[in-house]
């Protein structure tokens, strides 16, 4: 599992469009490391409480804050500064393009923090980086399988090399589903049970069959042929047929596969001549929705199937018992 290493000048790069960003002295502490995807206001740090200042945190200084620093007498306030950037902070925001309290400059600059204004107001910041830090900060590991959205639901090929991942895959896109990634798939966690599955950068949207090549998926059958991430919600392991293995032929009991700590339902299929595997995969994800919806076919039969015996059980009782009554 990858360990998130984020520096303040990367972050800066990434979002210097979109939040609107300007840095008060180029180039200082680009190289800081953020540590944390949580970004909040120092608070009652600036009176002077630094007992549970979490310094490895992004810190925003709204119209709140700059108002009070502002009202500071220039010693009060040059010592709260200091008190302020003696801790380890990775960059300071400045919300609403203020201007900045006399001295903040100076003595961020000295200590080596960057301070970033945008002209976006304090909610609105705190709104668009936090998806962007969770998303720096999830846990990721790449995976060797493919990634296909059918139905709108996300199925994860796996299985040995060669085996014919990429030839599904390719056979469901033709048939008007869409490719997310093949081969290698970059899969991350967000919140507690929730995987995302993209491709990598360089190899996004082309997928290699044996004995044809690499081929453009958008470019042969277009744009909606194709999407840039999906949230991975089965597993389907492709495995050679062994007519000695045990198959599972009800549903009742259910596999599972665990990826970053988060179980996902596993489907085994079994190649042999033959056999769609294209339409299973269709059958697949349209009984995962099924089972979404509160409606488990295999659990439906299953009650079925007791209630008829008991039924049948229980005419078997008053038959004998009327066999036996010679009254």
């Amino acid at each position: 599992m990858a360990s998130p290493k984020v520096t303040v000048g990367q972050l800066l790069e990434r979002l210097r469009g979109t939040l609107q960003l300007e840095e008060i002295e180029p180039g200082t502490g680009l190289d800081r490391i953020v540590g944390n995807p949580e970004v909040s206001s120092p608070g009652l740090v600036l009176a002077g409480y630094v007992k549970r200042f979490s310094a490895q945190r992004l810190q925003v200084l709204g119209e709140t804050e700059v108002t009070y620093l502002a009202s500071l007498s220039p010693a009060d306030r040059r010592k709260i500064l200091e008190l302020f950037f003696s801790f380890p902070v990775p960059a300071v925001f400045v919300t609403k393009g203020q201007r900045l309290p006399t001295g903040l400059r100076e003595t961020a600059s000295a200590a080596g923090i960057p301070v970033i204004r945008t002209k976006l107001k304090t909610a609105e910041f705190y709104r668009r980086i936090k998806p962007v830090l969770e998303m720096e900060f999830a846990p990721t590991v790449s995976l060797h399988g493919s990634l296909a959205d059918v139905f709108g639901v996300g199925l994860f090929f796996t299985g040995m090399s060669g085996i014919g991942k990429s030839e599904c895959v390719l056979d469901l896109v033709e048939r008007g589903h869409r490719l997310v990634a093949d081969d290698l798939v970059i899969t991350s966690k967000r919140g507690n049970d929730v995987l995302i599955g993209r491709g990598h950068e360089m190899q996004r949207h082309y997928m290699e069959i044996r004995g044809v090549g690499l081929i453009d998926i958008p470019a042969i059958f277009g744009i909606r042929a194709v999407r840039q991430q999906k949230r991975i919600e089965v597993v389907v392991q492709l495995e050679q047929w062994d007519q000695d293995a045990l198959v599972e032929r009800t549903g009742l009991d259910v596999e599972t596969a665990t990826i970053l700590e988060v179980e996902l339902p596993k489907i085994t299929v079994f190649l042999n001549p033959g056999k769609n595997i294209t339409v299973i995969a269709e059958v697949i994800a349209l009984n995962h929705l099924l089972r979404y919806s509160g409606v488990n076919a295999a659990e439906v039969f299953n009650d079925r199937l007791m209630k008829r015996m008991k039924t049948a059980a229980a005419a078997s009782n008053i038959r004998e018992y009327l066999q036996e009554d010679h009254e």
